[in-house]
């Protein structure tokens, strides 16, 4: 979860994404695992404030809950 002193909510798992892609470049699926908590992530700072916040990290609301939704956690 986004701490208070971060520059943007969730940056720090949009990082772990990042490097995780970066490092598998032929293999994005081995990230999965980041890509779902930045997910999860910016679903929380969303409903944290009304699904108006911003952050750089996480794109639109209405994605993040699509995804989330496409792709439930029991697959």
């Amino acid at each position: 979860m986004a701490k208070e002193n971060d520059t943007a909510p969730c940056q720090a798992q949009a990082c772990a994404l990042q490097t995780c892609l970066n490092k598998n470049t032929y293999k994005p699926e081995e990230c999965n695992a980041h890509l779902r908590k930045l997910y999860e992530c910016c679903s929380a700072f969303y409903a944290a404030n009304g699904g108006k916040g911003e952050s750089t990290a996480c794109p639109m609301p209405s994605v993040v809950e699509r995804w989330l939704k496409d792709h439930p956690r029991d697959i």
